[in-house]
């Protein structure tokens, strides 16, 4: 590893963005990530790339699409309302097995909601908030470090599957600031791209990028391609982080930097007399159903915490499979939990 900086979340997912080679940026200004877009302006000139800010957040989806279809690397990056109206462009763009980085610095909603930091995009994150039966790779950062780290995996992974990879942090995530350690190399993948529209120059058959397909057969074979392609990331890329399972009373799940709350519950808890294990899925598609199954039968009951109405819930719910009860604490409207609360819904468990 090389020096230490000490930065803000979003600057730093710009920055790791250039590292990973991303040389196309297309954006349109919104609270809390703004400094993404501010930070890319001044530093993509610098390396010979591009950066342009769109006249509305569906221009700017639709300009990734462009890019994307010509193999380079390329990132948008918006909040809440801003990722609703790229939905569209987005469903195109996984449909015509595009890779591109896709940026969410969740605020509060629903509606236009405000600044604080909410959990709240959950579903349209990991369900597909577009029209159609696509999936994209969601990655949940709950530190700076993090956010560095797995930006890069991101253009990674999309260039490795011809997927579409988001990166999805709360309002908190991206305006703290941390000490971050880069790399003096990233490990960036090189992929050739012979489907990309990069000019025949009279040599090859020309390429076509699309997402129409009208012939009923056709789409449906499509269609099945994409569902065997999101079955190999399923085996390959889930990403989890557990801790203190082994004979745990309470397992809580928590993503993102609401998993930094319940680690200092964890020896708050342990004072009482209570053993708490945490389970922090890190990739929330493809999510980590089989850590759950590991764990089912250990806890008295699982917990899950986010700052939303119950969202993840459902998933855990799924994957513990009724071997377990599982229960949920969730704060919306940009309220964040502190560790007594928590605490408490934990001993509630513990005592029924």
């Amino acid at each position: 590893m090389g020096e230490k900086f000490l930065m803000k979340g979003n600057e730093v997912i710009a920055e790791a963005a250039l590292r990973a080679g991303c040389r196309f940026y297309f954006g349109y200004p919104i609270t809390p990530q703004t400094e993404i877009a501010h930070y890319l302006a001044k530093k993509m000139p610098e390396v010979g790339g591009t950066f342009l800010q769109a006249e509305s957040e569906t221009a700017a989806i639709n300009m990734v699409y462009g890019a994307a279809s010509a193999g380079v690397r390329v990132m948008t990056s918006s909040s809440s309302p801003g990722i609703s109206l790229k939905q569209e462009g987005i469903s195109f763009i996984a449909c015509a097995e595009l890779p591109a980085v896709i940026v969410n610095i969740v605020r509060c909603g629903p509606g236009l909601g405000g600044i604080l930091p909410a959990q709240c995009d959950y579903f349209q994150a990991v369900k597909g908030g577009g029209h159609g039966d696509y999936k994209m790779v969601v990655l949940a950062p709950y530190s700076i470090q993090e956010l560095y780290e797995l930006t890069v995996d991101a253009f990674n992974i999309s260039d490795k599957y011809r997927t579409i990879t988001m990166i999805m942090g709360e309002g908190i995530l991206g305006q703290m600031m941390e000490t971050v350690e880069f790399k003096d190399v990233e490990n960036n993948i090189h992929i050739e791209k012979p489907w990309a529209t990069t000019g025949t120059g009279m040599k090859r058959e020309k390429n076509i990028i699309t997402s129409i397909y009208i012939k009923p057969e056709v789409l449906e074979e499509h269609n099945r391609k994409l569902q065997a392609k999101y079955k190999e990331i399923e085996k390959n890329e889930i990403r989890v982080e557990s801790y203190n399972c082994e004979d745990a009373d309470v397992i809580v799940a928590a993503f993102g930097t609401v998993a930094r709350i319940i680690s200092n519950v964890i020896p708050m808890a342990q004072k009482e007399g209570i053993k708490v294990g945490l389970i922090r899925p890190i990739s929330l598609w493809p999510f980590p159903v089989k850590e759950f199954e590991k764990y089912a039968h250990v806890p008295k009951a699982f917990l899950t915490v986010e700052l939303n109405a119950g969202q993840m819930l459902e998933d855990v719910r799924l994957a513990v499979n009724g071997k377990k009860p599982v229960h949920f604490h969730g704060r919306m409207g940009g309220m964040i939990p502190d560790e007594a609360e928590i605490l408490e819904e934990i001993k509630k468990i513990t005592r029924s």
